[in-house]
């Protein structure tokens, strides 16, 4: 089957325009980059004149952020790369009486700041907020503040999923998922990415393509509240990343370390920076090679071995003032083998993804109050999925897949204060090719089988080819009318690609664009305590289907500085855009997936959605120690996307539902630094239901997809995560602990007991399931529970809470809105300890050490079994890994 699409339009024209446009309007004259911001002044004394060698220090009580520097010989000074928030700022100078006062820092337009300083023993004067209110934030939006720092002592490990990894455990409303994804409030991977101005909206879970390493992180801010009007395409969570830099270091800077861990897991990484006032380079090497690469289908892992190597290069050159030219370069690699189920241990199925990035970027500062950015790139990822040399020793099917995924475009925006006005307008026009090579073929006689026995087990008589001829051969057709029928019926389309009865390999080719353009503006205008965003945001896709998408985008906070206490309150409308990933393969299927019609009915392509989202919430401050945050979101999604995962691959196809009404309850709970203390908490509430007909996807076989109302497995009744760090004086030695609490996700595939009757001898050991206490084993598996006197017996799981139903008395199976079956709750815990000065040496040229425990306690857990979204995975065992460094 071919499929080919070539969309032509004024795509690459808009972006050429555009970008000459804004190039030419900047004369050719920058700052900080991205979400990123600059603050820059001088000191003088009293009279006026320069005071040079003062230490200017800059730092964020909640976050942590420090940054320090020296005024220059005339007395100026500049801090870059700083993250959008509150800091508090001293000055010190030999001599004098110190000074103190707060700035904010709301986007990349420089921050002036002019001091003159008293000299010793005189009065001094001090423009400082109350105690608690420079912690907080009169934003309306909710978002978190993740600083380098935190990254580095989150004491966990996941190869190749850091960035992931950081964001779960730091964000309320995550709902942690396998292999580096996660479920931001409600939605399923509708997450953005943006790098230093690049925006990334394609999945960056490792399965998918290769993440940023966490190394190349400098500060991340991770926004879970309405987003402002320049967000687009995939909005649930924005993470705006700003990476290192060399710019203004001064001198070479960097770091070595090796780790060995549980699992045979090697790695290493080295970093190396340097820069002066107006030119500055950071590069970043990470390799790791792991026996758990992903997060396996059984609690001890089969054919799981992975490799990640990343490279990444920030160049920086700012040859005046008011110039900036950056260029980002990354390429990265996984190889990974696809992890094996006791029920296929002879299958060798890998893969392979490769990324690289392109991504220059230049700012002009017209003036004090207009700021010009200009950010051009260019991505792809490369995707090879590998079945086993002999394809029938893949088990229920075998599958080949090469897909490519490469978008290119321009970012640009003016921004401008003005009065009580802070705007932003720009355009994001990019376009994304796709391309992608699929094979799929039957090599399990009984998984499409046309005949069921007496007990309505599938039979492997690969001599039937149609129910009709089942009664000559004495069995009963495998039908939907059948009684005895309990998984998915025989489905004819599938049966020309059934191995086992002369069918041959599924082939499927298709090509295609994708052409997206979006102009915003928004206003974020300070009137006193109050301020009001407003934005509106136009985007026109272009794809497989055409729609425009007006958004407007409002919101307000307002600070009661005698309580210290911001209230706020948002909207916006949003439209959604399909997942790229096998984008043109699932809307070839149609509704009902690709066992309904082999492309034998009109396809219906997905197609973009629009949503109406809602928050209010608050900040409140309780001293100057504590910060604790909250936020109520609901959201109404018209095509609410989601995933379904081929089999027991990582090959997954976007689907779409009719819609989706997402609601719950975030919060974090955040210390100061308490003399090396520190500690956050976090929380999440996620109500997700999903509302059928459903469109696209490939669904051969497996649990029928809902008929009504239903919790999809992003759905969770609670999620938190507390972490406690403390760390000597002079960067010696640390400790973290992490706990993190998970309700558990919806189990989509094993609905109820009876369900999970009917699953394999080892598939019902893997859960733990019991009939009234007694275990099954596989030698004697379980296909019926019956109680004392012949009563209905009782279905237990040690991992899935199992709603009674499906068998015996208890016919109807459990109720998929108001009690789904779900993942029973997990409480784990993760250790670290070590020091950034081994050896207690004064100077820049330091040794580290540290020991990370994850799952401290061992616990047996899952994120998802069987899931149609998802499949089947453990959490990681207790492993260990050890590491020691040098920074300079």
């Amino acid at each position: 089957m071919v499929l080919s699409r070539r969309l032509v339009s004024p795509c690459r024209e808009l972006i050429l325009v555009g970008f000459a446009i804004l190039l030419a309007a900047s004369g050719a004259r920058a700052q900080s980059l991205g979400n990123a911001g600059t603050i820059q002044g001088s000191v003088t004394d009293q009279t006026g004149a320069s005071v040079p060698d003062a230490k200017v220090t800059i730092k964020n009580a909640v976050s942590g952020y420090t940054q320090s520097t020296t005024t220059a010989m005339d007395g100026s000074f500049r801090f870059t790369n700083i993250p959008p928030n509150p800091y508090h700022l001293e000055i010190i100078a030999p001599g004098f009486n110190d000074s103190e006062q707060d700035v904010q820092v709301r986007n990349a337009i420089p921050v002036q700041v002019k001091t003159k300083l008293d000299v010793a023993g005189g009065v001094s004067s001090v423009t400082v907020e109350a105690a608690g209110a420079d912690i907080l934030e009169t934003d309306p939006s909710a978002h978190v503040d993740v600083e380098r720092n935190l990254i580095l002592k989150l004491p966990s490990s996941d190869p190749g999923g850091g960035l992931s990894q950081a964001i779960t455990y730091t964000t309320g409303g995550v709902v942690a998922d396998a292999n580096g994804l996660f479920h931001p409030l409600g939605d399923h991977a509708e997450a953005s990415f943006v790098v230093d101005g690049q925006p990334i909206s394609d999945q960056q879970s490792k399965v998918f393509s290769t993440q940023l390493p966490t190394s190349a992180i400098q500060s991340m801010e991770v926004t879970t509240g309405t987003p402002d009007a320049e967000f687009g395409d995939k909005s649930s969570l924005v993470a705006q990343i700003t990476t290192r830099s060399g710019l203004g270091s001064g001198a070479v800077f960097g770091n070595i370390d090796a780790s060995y861990g549980s699992f045979g897991t090697t790695g290493g990484g080295a970093g190396l920076g340097f820069g002066s006032a107006k030119f500055g380079n950071f590069i970043a090497v990470d390799g790791i090679r792991s026996g758990r690469f992903l997060d396996s289908p059984e609690f001890t892992p089969f054919h799981d071995v992975g490799n990640n190597q990343t490279i990444f290069d920030r160049m920086d050159y700012q040859p005046t003032g008011k110039d900036t030219f950056h260029l980002n370069l990354f390429a990265a690699r996984n190889w990974i083998q696809i992890p094996n189920d006791y029920d296929q241990l002879g299958q060798d199925q890998r893969q392979r993804v490769l990324t690289w990035s392109i991504a220059p970027g230049y700012q002009h500062t017209v003036n004090a109050h207009t700021l010009i950015t200009v950010n051009p790139y260019i991505r792809k990822d490369q995707f090879n999925y590998y079945p086993s040399r002999d394809p029938l020793a893949d088990t229920p099917a075998t599958q080949n897949e090469t897909r490519q995924l490469l978008n290119w475009g321009v970012r640009a925006d003016v921004s401008t204060t003005l009065g009580h006005h802070n705007l932003k307008y720009g355009m994001d026009l990019k376009q994304t090719r796709l391309l992608e090579n699929f094979g799929f073929g039957i090599t399990d006689p009984t998984f499409n089988s046309p005949c069921v026995n007496s007990e309505g087990l599938a039979v492997g008589d690969t001599a039937v080819t149609a129910p009709a001829q089942c009664a000559a051969a004495g069995f009963e057709p495998n039908t939907p009318n059948n009684p005895l029928v309990a998984g998915a019926p025989f489905a004819a389309a599938l049966l020309p690609f059934d191995l086992t009865r002369g069918g041959r390999l599924f082939n499927f080719h298709a090509a295609a664009n994708i052409n997206q353009y979006a102009f915003y503006v928004q206003d974020a205008i300070t009137l006193g305590h109050l301020s009001i965003n407003i934005g509106f945001r136009l985007d026109q896709y272009d794809g497989l289907s055409t729609k425009t998408g007006p958004q407007p985008r409002a919101g307000l906070a307002y600070n009661i500085k005698k309580t210290g206490t911001v209230l706020r309150a948002s909207y916006a409308r949003a439209m959604e855009t399909p997942f790229n990933e096998n984008l043109l393969l699932s809307s070839a299927t149609g509704t009902g997936g690709l066992a309904q019609n082999v492309f034998g009915s009109v396809p219906v392509p997905i197609q973009p959605g629009f949503r109406n989202q809602f928050n209010t919430g608050f900040q409140q401050a309780i001293g100057k120690f504590l910060l604790v945050d909250a936020d109520y979101f609901w959201k109404y999604t018209h095509n609410a996307y989601d995933f379904s995962t081929l089999l027991n691959t990582t090959i997954t196809f976007p689907i779409a539902w009719h819609n989706s009404k997402l609601d719950g309850v975030t919060g974090r709970v955040s210390t100061t630094n308490l003399k090396g203390f520190q500690a956050y908490w976090t929380l999440g509430h996620t109500r997700a239901r999903f509302f059928p007909p459903e469109d696209g996807g490939l669904i051969p076989q497996g649990t029928p997809l809902a008929s009504g109302v239903f919790r999809i497995d992003h759905d969770q009744a609670f999620q938190s995560t507390v972490n406690l760090r403390y760390q000597r004086k002079k960067n010696e030695e640390w400790i973290a602990l992490t706990y993190r609490f998970d309700s558990g996700e919806v189990v989509s595939g094993v609905p109820d007991a009876g369900a999970a009757l009917a699953l394999t001898p080892n598939q019902q050991v893997t859960i733990g399931l019991a009939c009234n206490g007694v275990f099954a084993t596989v030698a004697s598996p379980l296909t019926n529970c019956i109680g004392p006197g012949g009563a209905q017996g009782l279905v237990t799981s040690k991992l899935l809470t199992l709603p009674q139903g499906g068998y015996g008395p208890f016919a109807s199976a459990e109720n998929d809105d108001h009690n789904p079956d779900r993942v029973k709750p997990r409480n784990v815990f993760d250790l670290g300890i070590g020091t950034d000065n081994l050896l207690h040496r004064e100077g820049k040229r330091r040794y580290t050490a540290s020991l990370e425990i994850a799952n401290l306690t061992n616990v047996t857990a899952l994120y998802n079994f069987l899931s149609t979204f998802s499949g089947t995975h453990f959490l990681q065992p207790r492993s260990m890994v050890a590491k020691i460094g040098m920074t300079f």
